[in-house]
């Protein structure tokens, strides 16, 4: 995600690395272009130009102007501000005081509101929660079906009886407290755009069901019109937070960088992917972090815990951080990996190396990490140990037990060198390269 935005927001803080002093007009130019990277990720015009007047009112004080390390000064303060610009800090579901709580999902077909209904639940459940969804949408068949469905494939209860919206979601109430579910997810109907039947009818299951969080499913990939979206339905409803869905396909980032500043309304999840757990909490300093090409260890470390074991996830950090994989630790994190979700998503995390991931070859999919392992397995434990000692004819050999080319190992034999020499930095607590490449 934000491919587009972090490989120019990279190249401006590059240039800044390189300059020993740096001038007001120097300040001035790399503004220039942050300001024409966020504005071409589709951010609010009015959110850009706030965020850069309050860098530049602190990145041309003496501070900065004058510090050994100017360029590292001004990306701590455009990642402050970036920080800023997200909300703050993180904005947890509130519960109410009696159970269940209940959560009210709006927005409009096609954001994906069905599929997020049950990824929340699905978190919820793993947080020690008791939750049952509630098929309200009355107006899509399929939506009810694909809930049920949905529901059946992670053994978490829905409730689909019929009737009125409102008679459905009453009886669902009763329903919760039957079987002491703690949270109601209330998947509610959407159209195709916002009209005032839609509204109406949202506001009536709102003075109705009292709901503690009214949680907007948005579409990320839209930029501004998910903002906008998000002004209309909080007019009417009163929206408590935003889940951005389809985060992962989101190279541009306008809908995530605008709409706490533009709505007023915190995003509390993003989707990251089709299946049922690609869902995170939304971490402001994690997305910045993440903005600028420095990875997301905390998230790559919750990821390994639910994964694996509390032991696996601290070996896997202390490998990282390190810099002492070869091919044998390679195939166990990447065998762990698998369970983590998809390969170049997990890198993304990994300081360092969000660049690298887009540099892999083409077509690393979910399928590629089943031809490196298949790589991997094909040389001998000596060969995983030591690398350096595949020559052209183990080369072969080993293209020949594992169905690929002797390209294709030579290409996993570099991208394995690349990892190790970056890694190597990473343990000496330098910054990679190509962080500011």
């Amino acid at each position: 995600m934000f491919e587009t935005l972090s490989d120019k927001l990279g190249a401006v803080f590059k240039r800044l690395a390189g300059k020993g002093k740096l001038t007001e007009k120097d300040v001035d130019e790399a503004l220039r272009e942050v300001r024409l990277a966020l504005l071409e990720a589709d951010v609010n015009f009015k959110v850009v130009k706030d965020f850069v007047s309050r860098i530049r009112e602190r990145a041309v004080g003496t501070e900065v102007l004058e510090s050994l390390t100017p360029g590292q000064q001004v990306l701590k303060i455009i990642n402050e501000e970036l920080i800023t610009t997200l909300g703050g800090g993180q904005q947890k579901l509130k519960h109410a005081s009696q159970p269940p709580t209940v959560i009210l999902l709006v927005g409009l077909q096609g954001a994906g509101k069905t599929t997020t209904a049950a990824k929340l639940a699905l978190h919820l459940r793993r947080n020690g929660q008791r939750p049952l969804m509630v098929a309200a949408d009355t107006y899509r068949p399929a939506a009810i079906t694909q809930l049920v469905i949905l529901g059946k494939q992670l053994d978490i209860p829905v409730y689909s009886d019929g009737g009125s919206v409102v008679d459905i979601c009453t009886n669902a109430m009763k329903r919760a407290k039957e079987i002491a579910a703690s949270t109601l997810i209330v998947d509610t109907a959407g159209r195709l755009h916002i009209d005032e039947e839609l509204m109406k009818e949202l506001a009536e299951l709102n003075k109705n069901l009292h709901p503690t969080e009214v949680l907007l499913v948005a579409d990320a990939m839209t930029g501004q019109e998910a903002v906008r979206i998000a002004e209309e339905f909080n007019k009417t409803v009163g929206l408590t937070g935003v889940i951005l869905s389809k985060m992962d396909g989101d190279a541009r980032g306008g809908a995530a960088l605008s709409i706490t500043s533009v709505a007023g309304v915190p995003i509390k999840f993003i989707g990251i992917g089709e299946k049922t757990d690609a869902l995170e909490p939304f971490y402001p300093d994690r997305m910045a972090s993440r903005i600028l090409g420095m990875g997301d260890m905390l998230s790559l470390i919750e990821k390994a815990e639910s994964a694996s074991d509390k032991q696996k996830a601290q070996e896997l950090e202390h490998k990282v951080r390190h810099g002492g994989f070869d091919l044998q630790d390679f195939l166990e994190q990447l065998q762990q990996l698998k369970k983590m979700g998809p390969l170049a998503q997990i890198m993304e995390l990994i300081p360092g190396f969000s660049g690298l991931a887009r540099k892999l070859p083409a077509g690393l999919d979910e399928k590629q990490p089943k031809k490196i392992e298949a790589i991997i397995l094909s040389m001998t434990p000596e060969e995983r140990h030591n690398p350096s000692i595949i020559d052209g004819s183990r080369r072969r050999r080993i293209a020949r037990g594992s169905g690929s080319t002797p390209q294709d190992v030579n290409q996993l034999l570099n991208q394995h060198r690349q990892m190790q020499k970056l890694m190597k930095q990473l343990g000496k607590g330098q910054k990679p390269r190509f962080l500011l490449s």
